[in-house]
């Protein structure tokens, strides 16, 4: 579904990404891992054109998307969770929902208005509220369920529950294991090791902007010196 082929990427004359490569089957659910300032944010921003790659190449569903516009990316069907939220503060979470509505998946469109609040309990309580008064982790959530709604048949998570509450990232990861469940493919970033060798086929690692090691959960749960190197602070 999803391939990276020797990726290159930074901010100006800063180079970030030194060829980073990894793929994503229809269905899996890959996580991105490192240290924070590794690339694991720009990789995210070069895949959907928030930032122009400076080589190599990005293909979905096997068509080149690589340095297109982020909304003509975004048309082909991935969905994005950005880092920091960026829902619109002045909308309800109702408004902030309907906003984005789309059916990039073809087909009978499975996200509407009333799926994607069943799928979220809070957000329908609260959804005449404003975006500006919800938590941070009901903003969280409201993300998701944006990014749901345009029907995507993948979705990226930059930080999916950092900085929440334990019972909200509890509530995140039940979402997440049930968009699995349901065989939507998924690109992952967060911290929280336990959760992610639960939910993830598989993990690709980044230091300084390359990829040093990939593999499935089982096999980094037996790899204590690629946590330690790469993972631990």
């Amino acid at each position: 579904m999803l391939a990276v082929d020797t990726l290159l990427a930074g901010y100006g004359e800063s180079r970030v990404l030194h060829g980073v490569s990894f793929a994503i089957g229809a269905g899996e659910v890959v996580t991105l891992l490192g240290r924070n300032g590794m690339g694991k944010t720009t990789t995210v921003r070069a895949i959907m054109g928030l930032i122009a790659p400076q080589g190599g190449h990005v293909t979905f569903d096997g068509e080149d998307i690589t340095g297109r516009r982020p909304h003509r990316i975004a048309r082909h069907g991935i969905g994005l969770v950005p880092e920091g939220r960026q829902i619109f503060p002045t909308l309800t979470v109702e408004e902030n929902l309907v906003a984005t509505a789309a059916n990039r998946s073809g087909g009978t469109p499975r996200w509407t208005l009333a799926e994607t609040l069943a799928l979220f309990p809070r957000l329908a309580e609260r959804r005449r509220n404003l975006g500006a008064r919800l938590s941070g982790g009901e903003q969280q959530m409201l993300a998701i369920g944006r990014a749901l709604m345009t029907n995507p048949k993948l979705l990226i998570l930059d930080e999916a529950t950092e900085g929440l509450a334990p019972i909200i990232r509890a509530e995140i990861w039940a979402v997440l294991a049930t968009l699995r469940a349901e065989g939507l493919a998924i690109l992952l970033i967060d911290k929280n090791l336990a959760a992610i060798l639960k939910l993830a086929d598989r993990h690709v690692v980044i230091e300084k902007g390359r990829v040093v090691w990939t593999g499935a959960s089982e096999a980094l749960s037996a790899a204590p010196e690629v946590r330690d190197t790469y993972l631990h602070v």
